[in-house]
C-alpha cells in the first residue's frame, strides 16, 4: 500500500523555535503522523537569528532558486535536517527571516506572502508532490488559494488536497487588497467578487477557509464556537457556509517531554504508583519562591501570559477574597502591564501567600505544575490549551472556565459522583470564578480520598500525540478519497 505523503507548513515549530501553541503542535504532530507510517515532510521559514547553534551545525544546505514576488526575483534557499523521524526543510532569505523576532512586521504580509509563494515552488524544486498540503493559520492561509488560482495550471498539483487549521481566528491577516498584485502578482478578480475581501482589505484567513479541501480547529467546542458571533471574530459567517467542511481535532501533548517520571527539569520524579516526588516538589518549590514550607495548604499555580484574554481580570477582581482563605498562589508570567503590578501588588501584601514571577523560566514552570495542588486557567476563550493537559498529567487538578478546549479536556468535579478531573465554571464572572476556587480549595481540606481520587484520574488522562494524531490521519483519508 502507497504511504500517505503529507507536507506540513507552519511558521514556528519545537524545538527550533516558538511563541506558543502553534510551535508545540508544529513540533509534536509531525513526529506522531510520521510514526503512524505516514511519509511527512515540514516547511519552517529559517529564522536565524533564534535556531538553537546544535541544530544550526546539522542543517544542510538544499539549493536555492528565485521566487517570483510582484515584479521582484528574490532568493530563496533551501535547507534541511533529519530530526524525529522527520524531515524538516527551512525557507532562508535573510531579509525576510534573519530578524530578532518573528512576527510583528510592518511587511509580515511580504514576509509570508513570500513564504507561501516559496513552499509552492519548493515542491516543484524537490519533487515532492504530497497527497495532502496541511497549513496553519493566516501566515499560510493563502496557500490553497495559490495552488488554485496563481498554479492551477501545474498538473501535478491537481490531485493535491489542502488543509487549513486555524490555531487562534483573533490573527486573521487583513492586507491592503493590492497585495494580490504586488506580492503574489494575480488579478484582482476574487477580491472583487467578495471571495477574499473582508471589510476593506485582503483577508489571508478568509481565503484559506474558502479555499482549503477541509477546515479544522484545535478542538471540537472551539469549532463550534467560531460559527457564532461571540467568537468567530467576523468570520463566523463564513464559518458556517463551510460548516461541512470544519471539524475541531483536540491538540495533544508530547507525553515524553512532559512526564513526572522522567522530566529533566525536576529534581524529584513521581508516578500515578509513587506520588512522593509529587511532595517534595511542592516543598522545593515553597522554599525556591519564599513560602512557608506547609505541605497540607493547598497550592495553586498559575502559569500563563498575563492578558485579558487568559481571564486574569476575574483573578485579580477576587484575589483579596481568595487569599483570605488558608491558601497559597504562585504565579509566573508575564503580560499586560496593569495584571503584572496587580499580581506584585497582592504578592507584596500577602507576602506568606502569594508570590508572582514576572518573567518566563521554562525549569520553574515544570515545577509548579509539579508542585501544585491545583492549576488556574480561567481563559475568556481558549482554542484547546496545553497547560490544562500538563498539570493533569502532573496530577495537578485545573480550575478552567469552560470554554473552547479546557471544555473539551477538564472533566469538571460532580459533588454527587465524586468524579472529575479538575473544577469548572461557566459564568465568565469574578464572583463565579472565586466560588469554583473556594470549592476546590475546600475540597482539599475537607476529603483528600477524594481529591486524590480526582488526582489520579487526572494522571490517567491520555493526551498523547499517539492518541489524538489518528484523527488527522482519518481526515486526511476521507478528503483523499472525496
Amino acid at each position: 500500500m502507497k504511504k500517505m505523503k503529507v507536507l506540513y507548513v507552519a511558521t514556528e515549530a519545537s524545538p527550533f523555535f516558538k511563541t506558543g501553541g502553534l510551535g508545540d503542535v508544529a513540533g509534536a504532530l509531525p513526529k506522531a503522523l510520521a510514526a503512524r507510517g505516514l511519509e511527512v515532510r515540514v516547511f519552517l521559514p529559517y529564522f536565524a537569528k533564534k535556531i538553537p547553534e546544535r541544530f544550526k551545525k546539522q542543517i544542510e544546505d538544499v539549493g536555492n532558486f528565485q521566487v517570483q514576488v510582484g515584479w521582484r526575483s528574490k532568493y530563496c534557499g533551501i535547507k534541511k535536517i533529519k530530526y524525529g523521524g522527520v524531515e524538516w526543510y527551512f525557507i532562508d532569505d535573510l531579509d525576510y527571516f534573519g530578524r530578532d523576532g518573528l512576527y510583528g512586521y510592518y511587511d509580515d504580509g511580504e514576509r509570508f506572502g513570500f513564504y507561501s509563494l516559496a513552499v509552492i515552488e519548493a515542491m516543484q524544486y524537490l519533487d515532492f508532490i504530497p497527497d495532502i498540503v496541511h497549513v496553519n493559520d493566516y501566515h499560510t492561509a493563502m496557500v490553497p488559494f495559490l495552488m488554485r488560482e496563481k498554479y492551477r495550471w501545474v498538473k501535478a498539483f491537481e490531485p493535491v488536497k489542502t488543509v487549513l487549521t486555524i490555531h487562534n481566528i483573533e490573527f486573521q491577516g487583513q492586507m491592503d487588497p493590492t497585495v494580490l498584485i504586488s506580492i503574489f502578482g494575480v488579478g484582482m478578480e476574487r477580491y472583487d467578487d467578495g471571495t477574499v475581501r473582508y471589510e476593506d482589505g485582503l483577508n489571508f484567513m478568509k481565503a484559506g477557509i474558502l479555499y482549503a479541501d477541509e477546515v479544522t480547529t484545535v478542538s471540537p467546542s472551539y469549532a463550534s464556537e467560531i460559527q457564532t458571533p461571540e467568537f468567530g471574530k467576523g468570520l463566523d459567517g463564513v464559518l458556517r457556509s463551510v460548516s461541512g467542511k470544519l471539524t475541531g481535532i483536540l491538540n495533544g501533548i508530547d507525553d515524553q517531554e512532559f512526564d513526572p517520571a522522567t522530566d529533566a527539569h525536576l529534581e524529584y520524579h513521581y508516578s500515578l504508583k509513587d506520588l512522593t516526588g509529587k511532595f517534595e516538589n511542592k516543598k522545593l518549590l515553597q522554599k525556591k519562591m519564599g513560602l512557608p514550607v506547609e505541605r497540607e495548604v493547598p497550592l495553586i499555580g498559575i502559569v500563563s501570559r498575563l492578558t485579558q484574554q487568559k481571564g486574569f481580570q476575574l483573578v485579580l477582581a477576587e484575589l483579596e477574597k481568595i487569599l483570605q482563605q488558608d491558601v497559597q498562589l504562585v504565579v509566573l508570567g508575564t503580560g499586560d502591564t496593569d495584571m503584572e503590578n496587580g499580581f506584585r501588588y497582592f504578592a507584596g501584601r500577602f507576602p506568606e501567600k502569594c508570590t508572582a514571577e514576572i518573567n518566563f523560566d521554562l525549569e520553574l514552570a515544570q515545577l509548579i505544575y509539579a508542585g501544585s495542588d491545583l492549576f488556574l486557567m480561567p481563559s475568556a476563550f481558549e482554542p484547546c490549551g496545553l497547560s490544562q493537559m500538563i498539570a493533569m498529567r502532573y496530577g495537578t487538578l485545573p480550575i478552567v472556565h469552560e470554554i473552547g478546549g479546557l471544555k473539551d479536556t477538564v472533566t469538571p468535579f460532580d459533588p454527587v459522583r465524586k468524579t472529575g478531573t479538575g473544577f469548572g465554571f461557566q459564568l465568565f464572572q469574578p464572583n463565579v470564578l472565586a466560588e469554583t476556587v473556594l470549592r476546590a480549595v475546600d475540597l482539599y481540606w475537607d476529603d483528600q480520598k477524594i481529591f486524590h481520587k480526582l488526582m489520579t484520574a487526572a494522571m490517567e488522562e491520555d493526551f498523547s500525540w499517539q492518541k489524538n494524531s489518528a484523527e488527522y490521519v482519518k481526515m486526511y483519508s476521507r478528503i483523499i478519497s472525496r
